[in-house]
């Protein structure tokens, strides 16, 4: 069974830095091109970041560009968000996402590419 797991959401103040991880599990990452949504009440779900099966393709949300690195974890099977300069305005859900990669350097920016998602992870930017 193929599973999606989101960790380290939780409360911080504004100017803080956060590192999100996301874990697949029933199936190895290495095919996978992994991608990072958010979404907060009443409103769609927006891209964050994403990343190559290969690695070698990092693509970000022009909101975000700069203040996030979306990287391979050290533990196996994992991807790391890492956020800095934390706003107000971050906060939301954050889920993390897998998809077959058709070619070794796609990432997709669209939520309906990708086939695994996991349940979310709050994240709350207090001013």
């Amino acid at each position: 069974q193929v599973r999606v797991d989101e960790t380290g959401g939780r409360s911080v103040q504004a100017g803080d830095s956060l590192r999100l991880s996301c874990t697949l599990s029933g199936i190895p990452i290495e095919p996978y091109s992994m991608g990072w949504f958010r979404q907060v009440p009443g409103k769609e779900r927006e891209f964050v970041a994403a990343i190559s099966r290969s690695d070698r393709r990092t693509v970000y949300a022009d909101s975000m560009k700069g203040r996030i690195a979306l990287s391979r974890g050290s533990a196996k099977n994992t991807v790391d968000l890492q956020m800095n300069s934390l706003q107000p305005d971050d906060t939301a859900v954050y889920y993390c996402a897998a998809v077959y990669g058709r070619t070794s350097d796609s990432a997709s920016r669209l939520s309906d590419d990708y086939k695994f998602w996991g349940q979310g992870t709050q994240v709350t930017v207090s001013s």
